[in-house]
């Protein structure tokens, strides 16, 4: 195991090496296959991770904790008002505090224009390794997880394979930006063609996207980006129908209630963008789908799509477990 990583912050993959990132695949396949064999893999035993949630969170949640307790260590399981933070503790207290207790620290704080800026405060003074969980701008555990998935099915040579990321119509609440951004950083730099969809009104955020055509040209891949959902899925090999808040649609964010009214009308204005089986014929026959779930079924895809034989959404679900172990034995 490669000691360079002992120690190491993941916030965004954007800051690793292709190289780091392919050494995260391969021990994740390893471990998938020892995990299918029923082999132990105690390379944790007796190291705490440090997990503090302030949303509510099903696959990371359960991927982080099982990862811990199948490699011999433990996760604590912290939300915010469980700790100071709910009083007013600083990232820096809280940072030192538990790097003087355990091995790994990993947070989701998805507060638009908050999230990302204390995770940033929490590794500038932790002694141990931190980890994202997701936070507003970011979803690094989400990506890597995709993009095991996708090798498992078209092989390690990505060059070409069109990935689709749409944004789709949905009701449940305002979805941060974090995952379509993650993946638009990661793909291009294994050479795919990412096309991504979205209405004007929910666009991703502009340093983001740089950094992403940056990533694309820098490594044979490509990234585009239109306003129709069926412009984009033309001979797709894999689509992702996933929806997102319009932050990115606003110079300077104001979270109030004019704020969020604005961005439901938007909302509504685009009932039409659910990925359904017209739309699906656009791609090619064997076009995988994917999503990060939870989907909101009926809205941004129907159920005879998510559920169907291309359907790859559940090896996506687990591969966050491989992911996170090897993340997590390789840093801590």
């Amino acid at each position: 195991m490669n000691a360079n990583f002992h120690g190491k912050h993941l916030i965004t993959f954007d800051n690793w090496t292709k190289q780091e990132i392919n050494t995260v695949l391969e021990l994740a396949g390893e471990l998938k296959r020892l995990r299918s064999a029923n082999e132990i893999t105690n390379r944790l035993i007796n190291k705490t991770l440090f997990m503090v949630f302030f949303e509510q969170s099903t696959r990371t949640r359960n991927s982080m904790e099982a990862a811990m307790t199948q490699l011999g260590g433990h996760a604590h399981d912290l939300t915010a008002d469980k700790m100071q933070i709910s009083h007013g503790e600083s990232p820096r207290d809280t940072a030192k505090v538990l790097s003087r207790m355990g091995e790994g620290i990993a947070i989701r704080n998805c507060f638009y224009g908050i999230g990302n800026k204390y995770l940033n405060d929490i590794a500038t003074n932790s002694d141990i390794p931190v980890i994202s969980m997701q936070d507003d701008i970011y979803h690094p555990l989400q990506a890597i997880a995709d993009l095991m998935t996708i090798r498992e099915y078209y092989g390690a040579n990505l060059s070409r394979l069109k990935i689709v990321i749409s944004w789709a119509y949905a009701t449940t609440h305002a979805k941060p930006l974090s995952v379509p951004q993650s993946q638009v950083l990661l793909f291009p730099r294994f050479g795919m063609d990412v096309v991504v969809a979205h209405p004007k009104e929910f666009p991703l955020q502009k340093d983001i996207v740089e950094r992403a055509k940056l990533n694309a040209s820098k490594n044979s891949g490509t990234l585009t980006f239109v306003d129709r959902m069926e412009d984009a899925l033309a001979d797709a090999d894999v689509i992702i129908p996933k929806n997102w808040g319009g932050f990115g649609y606003f110079d300077d964010f104001i979270d109030n209630d004019e704020f969020y009214t604005e961005m439901k009308n938007n909302l509504e204005k685009h009932h039409d963008w659910i990925l359904n089986s017209e739309k699906f014929a656009l791609a090619k026959p064997d076009a995988k789908i994917m999503h990060a779930l939870p989907a909101d079924r009926g809205n941004e895809v129907t159920d005879e799509i998510i559920d169907g034989p291309n359907s790859i959404i559940y090896d996506e679900a687990e591969n966050r477990l491989h992911t996170a172990k090897s993340i997590l034995a390789l840093t801590m």
